[in-house]
């Protein structure tokens, strides 16, 4: 695995780590190559409930791709559809997570950055955060997949603006378009996300993942519900965890999920 992926365990909380701080956590190919295999690892994990992304230090979540590999890496259109194929299958691996995830935004959140961030379910930045996507200043296209997800996020028409011009947008804008889902101050953003993130992990596993499931599924069209959905809903009254959650209520006691 890349030496710039660093994974912290806390508890149920796995923490990915962009580790190159001296470039702004700016992404190599090698890190999107890495990350598919990874987060697969930690989907796998039952001890893992929620992952968070970052970025190394206060600085940056990260830049963007490394601009430095795009000579050697996409300097031809058969290198750049490899390269290509790489950071899809990375964003892929993060929206696919069947856990909750949350990217914690310090700093930066430019480009490739913003794709990975935007990939996540939940974005908590600073109040200096920085948040753009640049293809129209490096003579690219976004693709279909990470478009849909800026879309999705802050409408066709704000999309499109952030797409034509590129720029640089400052974190209380991004909050107010839905890029963003939580702002704090520098020095509060840490325990904020982590603190949401315990939350999570108190919670029934297989509602919050089941919750995933669905919101994933109304995003990518569906309307009504059908045979799967309904079996969903209809399991989790055969869970150990909706009767435990009947009790504590009844009980007016915390409940202890053991469900993962």
């Amino acid at each position: 695995m890349s030496d710039h992926l660093l994974v912290e365990r806390h508890g149920a909380i796995a923490t990915v780590v962009l580790n190159k701080p001296a470039s702004h956590n700016a992404i190599s190919i090698d890190m999107y190559r890495d990350l598919p295999g990874l987060v697969a690892g930690l989907d796998a994990d039952p001890g893992v409930k929620v992952v968070v992304l970052r970025g190394a230090g206060q600085k940056s979540f990260a830049s963007g791709a490394d601009i430095s590999e795009f000579e050697r890496e996409r300097g031809n259109a058969e290198a750049a559809r490899n390269y290509n194929e790489h950071v899809a299958a990375a964003e892929r691996a993060i929206e696919g997570l069947s856990k909750p995830t949350i990217a914690m935004v310090h700093g930066y959140c430019i480009g490739g950055g913003a794709g990975l961030a935007l990939a996540c379910d939940i974005r908590y930045a600073d109040e200096r955060a920085r948040f753009a996507i640049t293809p129209a200043k490096l003579g690219l296209v976004y693709s279909l997949e990470s478009t849909k997800r800026v879309v999705d996020l802050a409408g066709p028409s704000r999309a499109t603006w952030i797409l034509v011009s590129g720029q640089q947008i400052q974190a209380r804008r991004a909050f107010e378009l839905g890029l963003f889902d939580e702002l704090y101050p520098v020095e509060e953003l840490e325990p904020a996300t982590y603190e949401f993130a315990e939350l999570i992990t108190t919670r029934a596993q297989f509602s919050v993942r089941m919750g995933k499931e669905m919101v994933r599924r109304i995003v990518a069209g569906q309307l009504a519900d059908d045979e799967a959905t309904t079996h969903i809903r209809n399991s989790s009254f055969d869970t150990d965890d909706y009767a435990e959650g009947v009790r504590s209520f009844l009980a007016k006691r915390p409940p202890s999920f053991q469900w993962s």
